[in-house]
């Protein structure tokens, strides 16, 4: 009951801090991480599979997969996180941001630490390309790959058997 309340009132706070957080922000616990970008939250007594917003992290059988998959568990495995702007794409999947207790958003740091790509074609966020490119020049993760290749490529040349080359 006590935790409940310490969390409501961080809840309140961040809504007070940052404005952009509107009231349809709700807490959820996260209780699988199924790949970098994409998990299990538990919220109101149902489970809901999301995927991380506007990020693209490895696939698991992709270099940088696992670490992807590693540093989100880290970030959230098991602990109660803010979910905003949960939104149910055109292709059906469920896409939020995910933000620790700090306000930090969890797809943003992984693309800092180079275990994800930006996606521009699904965001507006220009500042995600940037921290992407930041960790392009760095060779942070992916990056210290000579030709890392996006999941959306990797997954196309996977089912046709066809190599792909940047």
């Amino acid at each position: 009951m006590l935790k409940r309340r310490i969390i409501t009132g961080l809840v309140l706070v961040l809504m007070t801090a940052c404005p952009s957080l509107s009231w349809a922000d709700f807490v959820a616990r996260v209780v699988t991480v199924h790949e970098g970008d994409r998990l299990t939250i538990r919220h109101d007594g149902r489970s809901q599979m999301i995927y991380l917003k506007d990020i693209d992290c490895p696939d698991l059988k992709q270099p940088y997969g696992k670490q992807a998959k590693h540093a989100t568990a880290a970030f959230v495995g098991n602990r109660e996180v803010v979910i905003r702007a949960l939104t149910r794409e055109k292709q059906g999947r469920t896409t939020a941001e995910v933000l620790l207790e700090g306000g930090r958003n969890v797809g943003h740091e992984l693309v800092k630490e180079g275990l994800a790509w930006s996606r521009p074609d699904r965001s507006q966020d220009q500042s995600l390309g940037d921290m992407e490119q930041l960790a392009r020049a760095e060779h942070k993760g992916l990056w210290s790959e000579p030709n890392p290749v996006p999941p959306w490529k990797w997954n196309v040349t996977k089912k046709t058997g066809r190599k792909y080359s940047n």
